[in-house]
């Protein structure tokens, strides 16, 4: 059985709070610090609040071109 080098666990940012975080198989909420920072995460998805850019044109400018309309 191989052991790993270097047995220090490593430290990330927490995506959700920015502090630091285990980032290891014992760290049941990786990459996030805590049960509390994971829920955010996924409250934010789960309204919507991460959402990606649109080449879409807003709801009010015609569509398309304006001779075939």
């Amino acid at each position: 059985m191989m052991t790993p080098k270097n047995s220090e666990p490593k430290i990330v940012t927490c995506p959700s709070c920015g502090g630091d975080s285990v980032y290891a198989p014992t760290n049941a909420f990786r990459p996030f610090c805590s049960q509390r920072c994971k829920n955010m995460d996924l409250g934010a998805w789960a309204s919507e609040s991460f959402r990606l850019p649109t080449d879409a044109p807003p709801d009010d400018l015609v569509f398309g071109d304006a001779k075939l309309q």
